[in-house]
């Protein structure tokens, strides 16, 4: 059946706009797709040219066909049949030709059909052998793909398939993100390329891309959107030539020269080697990384020459001020120094940056720095812990304001000792199923009765003792585990709210997603697989998502059909900690939301601050004008809970319903 709707999807999408009757059959010529324009025309459904004897032929042009099939099926060459006696659904005999011609699609032969029609003119009969003749040169020349729409690929040909590692089974429903490299940079990519196409516009240029395996590769890419005569787009085309070892030569020689170009400092190449180096030799330095403040505000202001004389300018204040030191460029706004000098001398450079301010255009231009400073020895022992370390302090930096240098304190050596051992450890917890359940239960406000719960991961280990979910999460995350995390929540929630289904307990089980885990194309199938695998009714499953998810979601179209899809199986989406995150309201639209949560940072407070309870009031009714179920969490005491009971709040869990606790412990409580 998959194959069936795969073949079906790509028919569709690429040749039911051709203006001719068109039909394929599999290698033993029974029809599985009819077009639209030959359903117009003869009058059948699909259902109607099943079975064994076709209405469409006469005994003849059936016998003729049956007779040449083994060379139908295994000539390169379209074969042409003329003239044959066609018969509509209601025995209206047409005379015409047909052309069949031989397509070998995942490792298998199907046979398609074009009948020719009087209605088309002259010149358009050539079509069909044309754009078989383009498409053939297109897929001997570049790798080809297709996407639909919504940037899920339809198809792609030998050459994209031994390039990328994919299977022309698993490539079919995979996302065209998935194409890319995992990181901010390379989705803001693939969503400029999809933006261009969406619009009507071709992208051309040279993109980073990754195989299934992860190897990255480079390629000339030409994205066309097809349209038919309407101006509807019907799929997007990609034509791709490698050029990785170009590429790589091209970065080879920019290593070789060590310089970075526009402002003569040294290339991040050079500094990566020139720290090893320096920690080959155990010599003390301190590492610096600097970032211009508001930077992509200032190109605003300034034009791309003015840009340029701008990093000039701050690159010769860097070198008269650390002219003993070594300097680099690390990014278009980033700058690293690696130096014996003191810590205060260091900090010194915001005072000097403000005593010998940067003119352009006869204007004063008012740059400040965030920037952190990293030792070696002490600090960090690698490279790339180095600039981890200098670059989450950086990031605290910058939310506390900017415009200071600032050293790594005794919190930040404990943070970051504890997470590269949470690193390490994790994927270990993974393999050896160290990670545990416990569940947060959840009161109906009007019926006074648990009746649902929240999953909650958690995890003690042998040498970090607990790490609370605010520790593994972010981190899970970054090194990509998280969707590990997922699928083992997933199995746990299920399987439980299984067990408390048989025992006569349908009591409804929720776990929180990522938008990483809905990217997959299979998200569907996997929760569907998981709960017939349990027997477990979708209807106690419970997906939570944050406002950050929802705001990404909103752009993804593939996401958003996925969630829908999931709810129409009886899946129930909740939105969580509702009225934190991002002023667009507008994924309520959008997405299948059934539950919102009220974050706990309102609920904390509540009792204390009038606005607090006028807010919180207006949230529910918020959310009950949208007819959804309004949730409250952090309920700690019996005057909140009573509170939000007057206030028509539906939910609420918190410490004053009961901690999280194991499963055998919430039987216990419903009792």
């Amino acid at each position: 059946m998959y194959l069936k709707d795969e073949l079906f999807d790509l028919s569709n999408t690429v040749f039911s706009h051709l203006p001719f009757p068109t039909f394929m059959t599999n290698r033993d010529g029974h029809i599985i797709w009819w077009s639209q324009e030959a359903e117009k025309q003869f009058g059948y459904h699909l259902e109607d040219l099943q079975g064994p004897r076709v209405p469409l032929f006469n005994e003849h042009t059936y016998g003729h066909l049956t007779a040449n099939w083994e060379t139908i099926l295994h000539q390169a060459d379209p074969v042409r049949f003329s003239p044959v006696i066609l018969y509509s659904k209601d025995r209206h005999p047409t005379k015409t030709s047909i052309v069949a011609k031989s397509i070998f699609i995942n490792d298998d032969y199907y046979v398609f059909f074009q009948i020719e029609s009087n209605s088309i003119q002259d010149t358009e009969e050539s079509s069909f052998t044309e754009l078989q003749l383009i498409k053939k040169a297109l897929s001997n020349s570049f790798m080809v793909a297709y996407l639909d729409n919504e940037g899920l690929i339809l198809h792609a040909n030998g050459m994209f398939l031994k390039k990328s590692n994919w299977t022309p089974k698993r490539i079919v429903g995979k996302s065209f993100w998935q194409l890319f490299p995992n990181s901010p940079h390379h989705i803001a990519i693939a969503d400029k390329i999809i933006n261009k196409l969406q619009k009507g516009e071709i992208f051309q240029g040279t993109v980073e891309k990754t195989t299934k395996d992860g190897e990255s590769y480079w390629v000339d890419l030409i994205a066309l959107p097809i349209t038919n005569t309407e101006n509807n787009t019907l799929y997007h085309l990609l034509l791709e030539e490698e050029i990785t070892e170009k590429k790589l030569l091209q970065s080879h020689l920019e290593q070789i020269a060590y310089v970075d170009t526009e402002t003569g400092l040294m290339s991040r190449h050079r500094l990566e080697k020139v720290v090893d180096e320096h920690i080959q030799h155990d010599k003390y330095f301190s590492f610096v990384f600097l970032t211009i403040d508001q930077f992509y505000t200032l190109k605003e202001i300034f034009n791309d020459q003015t840009e340029s004389q701008l990093l000039n300018e701050f690159t010769k204040r860097l070198k008269i001020y650390f002219e003993e030191s070594i300097i680099a460029r690390a990014g278009r706004d980033e700058f690293a120094v690696i130096t014996t000098l003191s810590e205060w001398y260091i900090q010194g450079f915001i005072h000097y940056l403000k005593q010998n301010p940067i003119y352009l255009d006869n204007k004063v231009v008012p740059i400040t720095v965030s920037g952190a400073i990293t030792r070696y020895p002490e600090d960090q022992q690698s490279y790339l812990h180095l600039l981890k370390a200098t670059d989450a302090k950086i990031q605290q930096v910058k939310l506390e304001g900017g415009g200071m240098i600032a050293s790594l304190s005794p919190s930040d050596h404990h943070k970051l000792t504890r997470r590269a051992q949470i690193e390490k450890r994790l994927l270990e917890a993974l393999n050896h199923h160290n990670l545990h359940v416990l569940y947060l239960p959840q009161k109906d406000v009007l019926t006074n009765q648990i009746t649902a719960v929240e999953a909650l991961v958690r995890w003690e280990d042998d040498i970090l003792g607990i790490v609370s979910p605010e520790e593994l999460i972010p981190i899970a995350e970054e090194t990509g585990l998280i969707n590990d995390i997922g699928a083992f929540m997933l199995e746990k929630v299920c399987e439980q709210a299984a067990i408390w289904q048989q025992k006569g307990i349908p009591i409804k089980v929720s776990f929180n997603s990522s938008i990483r885990e809905f990217r997959d194309k299979n998200m569907v199938k996997t929760i569907r697989k998981v709960l017939e695998k349990y027997n477990c009714s979708p209807n106690l499953l419970q997906i939570e998502f944050t406002e950050k998810f929802a705001l990404e979601a909103e752009a993804e179209k593939s996401i958003i059909q996925q969630m829908q899809t999931l709810q129409k199986d009886g899946v129930v989406f909740v939105l969580d900690d509702f009225g934190t995150g991002y002023a667009s309201l507008r994924y309520l639209q959008l997405l299948p939301i059934s539950k919102l949560k009220i974050d706990k940072s309102f609920v904390s407070s509540i009792m204390q601050q009038e606005k607090l309870q006028k807010l919180v009031q207006g949230l529910i009714q918020f959310g009950q004008s949208l007819d959804v179920d309004v949730v409250a969490e952090g309920v700690e005491t019996e005057e909140q809970y009573m509170l939000l009971k007057q206030m028509g709040c539906d939910a609420a869990q918190g410490y004053y319903i009961s901690r999280p606790i194991p499963a055998e412990e919430v039987e216990v409580l419903l009792k």
